[in-house]
């Protein structure tokens, strides 16, 4: 018999409510890790929902393995749980690229930084979309920079899906713009130093640039028609 995630103990201490997961500091075999955990949704039928939460689970734990295979640096993936729903990664200790930007002012003062963080990033998500892999969730909070390494990690694949569109990854790029035009505009043209790192980095990006513009346009369209 199953057991129901909600009627079980917290698996660690509470650091972060979504709208479709609770993520969680924790102890995996004596070591520290994260522990994501999508919660019951009650109007669904509990057979129909714990297949798709469990559809959703195996599907992040594939694409954290595939971008590990793609070169891409990703929190080592420890376990997963299709009772529980849960899913056990590595802790990365660093900062978000979210909480660097924010607090790295203006691009002429930090632009040696700030041009090596986004260098990653660009590069980083060249190799997923080459790879045929979409993100999905492409914001500044989901990239830490590893606090001994400095390398980029990359977090939180729940929306991620596989695609060779240039439509998609054109897509996952402007999710990624919007979030820095709203939150770091005194970070300078963060994304003009990515998307060059990407133009660099991909063999595919001329159709994908494309898009972006194509993709552009109809959000700014939106923006104006309200």
């Amino acid at each position: 018999m199953e057991v129901d995630a909600a009627d079980t103990a917290p698996p660690g201490k509470l650091v972060k409510q979504g709208a479709e997961a609770r993520v969680y500091e924790s102890i995996f075999l004596g070591r520290k890790a994260i522990v994501k955990e999508r919660f019951s949704k009650k109007y669904r039928h509990p057979i129909l929902d714990s297949k798709i939460t469990q559809k959703r689970l195996y599907g992040e734990a594939r694409s954290v393995a595939k971008a590990r295979r793609l070169g891409v640096a990703t929190p080592a993936l420890f376990a997963v749980d299709s009772v529980l729903h849960t899913i056990t990664f590595e802790f990365i200790d660093g900062m978000s690229v979210k909480d660097i930007l924010l607090s790295a002012g203006p691009l002429p003062s930090s632009g040696g930084k700030l041009e090596a963080i986004a260098t990653k990033i660009g590069v980083a998500i060249a190799r997923l979309h080459d790879g045929g892999l979409i993100h999905g969730d492409l914001t500044t909070s989901n990239m830490l920079i590893h606090r001994e390494t400095q390398d980029l990690v990359m977090i939180d694949f729940g929306l991620s899906f596989t695609s060779s569109l240039s439509e998609d990854k054109a897509v996952d790029l402007y999710v990624l713009e919007r979030a820095l035009l709203s939150l770091h505009s005194s970070s300078g043209d963060v994304m003009e130093l990515i998307v060059a790192a990407y133009k660099k980095s991909s063999k595919l990006w001329s159709s994908t640039m494309n898009k972006l513009a194509q993709v552009r346009m109809r959000g700014r369209k939106r923006v104006m028609i309200g």
